[in-house]
């Protein structure tokens, strides 16, 4: 099996799984067989003192699907 991994990031004014749940669904609507999601950072975006919303740097590892030339 050969693997790929990506960066991408997320971003939710919920919290920081929202900020994770939504990148991944966003990427699996492209990518097929996700195997792992690995947050490799989060930032907590602050406006006048207080937390705006949370951002999550992500790196997705997907399976590298095998295609037979014809």
């Amino acid at each position: 099996m050969v693997e790929k991994t990506i960066t991408l990031s997320g971003m939710s004014t919920s919290s920081i799984e929202d900020a994770v749940g939504l990148a991944v669904t966003r990427a699996a609507a492209t990518i097929d067989g996700i195997r792992q999601a690995d947050v490799a950072g989060i930032t907590a975006m602050v406006e006048d003192g207080t937390v705006t919303a949370w951002k999550v740097k992500l790196r997705l590892t997907f399976s590298v699907q095998e295609r037979m030339h014809e």
